[in-house]
């Protein structure tokens, strides 16, 4: 959630982050209702506690004669204190859920609109031109025996599939590539769980708008990830960091599941919109003022990856709308894809400011110098992004294919693959 003193203070500046995403800013009005009702129901309160606590030294204190009627005093005021402090549960609890309307402030610069109102701020590389009618990644993909869509279809549904062969070892070169660059760039490499808890889930800001992509166990309730970002995220949660020493840098890589609600009739074919896949990625924990710096790292280390990889890419900074509710800007990298004569999503990063922080509680106490009182704690900032996931095997196979079907093999992943510097079709 939003800092609430910032809705207090600045509450037009909150509309106007709501209004930049197509939020309807009268969440901003309902969300200013229900905090005020929530801080008079605590003054109400506390103001009868304090009645009751005075009152009970009157009883304490008073002649036997006049502790009888005092005593029902005090039982009434029991009762109205008890009653008090349910309706302060009820207004903190109305007040959760309005603030929860309150998507994160975007910062400046951000562009307003929906999806089609990025921003592209710089493309590398030129797409690529062949000599051949280039085929598409799920062709190439079953020449090579390194895709099986329909065997996927057939154990368990559109848009499951099985990687065999020299796909599933591409799927690990790639994974594996990341994760010694994530290694060389100061990132602890985890392997997280894929089942969260509901609480971690909406920490994270999935059970929002996007909350219909999400699979969840009803038996059990829990939650499947759909990037370890949201276990990362729920790994310090309730916790106090030390951030004297720079960052907590994480590479959770995982499963990854997705049901793709209202994406029917989008992406049909191949890997490029599918229910399961593998992902790196890249979780930090910061303070808020070097948010956008790490930010601007993050892109570095997506940006090289797809460079030595060969791929053309543009990178675009996404308009407020199409951002989840937790990020404040986000980055897409997009490499382009042959066949399809556009730029596809291969990675995003995302500040999510101290959004997620405020929700999961994670903070840290800022350094004071030498002497002074120790500083209060305040909320972290968080930031993720991807840096290899299953999906980068389609902008691969296209942009480095070959008129007899093979596939040159990028000279950075060789050495994962054994010294393979070509994928050739199978008999």
């Amino acid at each position: 959630m939003i800092d609430p003193a910032l809705l207090r203070d600045q509450p037009e500046l909150v509309k106007r982050s709501q209004e930049s995403r197509g939020v309807p800013v009268e969440t901003v009005d309902g969300a200013l209702a229900a905090d005020r009702a929530r801080r008079a129901a605590i003054t109400s309160f506390e103001e009868l506690r304090a009645a009751q606590n005075a009152h009970g030294k009157k009883v304490a204190q008073a002649p036997k004669a006049e502790k009888a009627a005092l005593v029902a005093e005090a039982k009434q005021l029991s009762e109205q204190v008890k009653a008090a402090q349910h309706l302060v549960t009820e207004a903190e609890d109305a007040a959760t859920a309005a603030m929860s309307q309150i998507e994160n402030i975007v910062l400046d610069g951000v562009p307003a609109g929906g999806e089609e109102d990025f921003i592209t701020l710089r493309t590398h590389g030129e797409p690529p031109v062949f000599d051949f009618t280039p085929r598409d990644h799920l062709e190439l993909g079953e020449l090579l025996g390194a895709i099986d869509m329909e065997r996927g279809t057939k154990v368990s549904g559109s848009r499951f599939y099985f990687l065999t062969g020299i796909g599933a070892r591409l799927e690990i070169a790639l994974m594996n590539l990341g994760l010694d660059r994530a290694l060389q760039a100061g990132f602890t490499p985890i392997i997280p769980p894929t089942l969260v808890r509901p609480e971690v889930m909406q920490g994270t800001g999935f059970l929002g708008k996007h909350a219909a992509e999400v699979y969840h166990l009803d038996d059990q309730d829990l939650y499947l990830v759909g990037t370890s970002e949201v276990p990362l995220a729920g790994y310090h949660m309730g916790e106090i960091l030390d951030l004297g020493r720079g960052p907590k840098r994480y590479a959770g890589w995982s499963t990854c599941y997705r049901s793709e609600a209202g994406s029917y009739g989008k992406d049909t074919r191949g890997i490029i919109r599918v229910h399961q896949f593998n992902k790196l990625e890249m979780f930090v924990y910061t303070t808020p003022e070097a948010a956008e710096t790490e930010h601007l790292r993050l892109v570095e280390l997506q940006e090289r990856m797809l460079q030595d990889l060969g791929l053309s890419y543009r990178v675009i900074d996404v308009a407020a709308g199409d951002l989840g509710s937790s990020a404040a800007r986000k980055y897409d990298v997009e490499a382009w894809v042959p066949t399809q004569d556009a730029y596809r999503e291969l990675t995003s990063t995302s500040n999510c400011t101290t959004y997620q922080a405020r929700r999961l509680d994670i903070r840290y106490r800022p350094a004071v110098e030498e002497g002074a009182a120790p500083a209060k704690t305040t909320p972290v900032a968080t930031l993720n992004g991807t840096l290899a996931t299953t999906r980068w095997i389609v902008a691969l196979l296209e942009t480095h294919q070959r008129a007899d079907g093979s596939v040159a093999v990028p000279e950075v992943l060789r050495p994962y693959l054994g010294g393979l510097d070509v994928l050739e079709p199978v008999e």
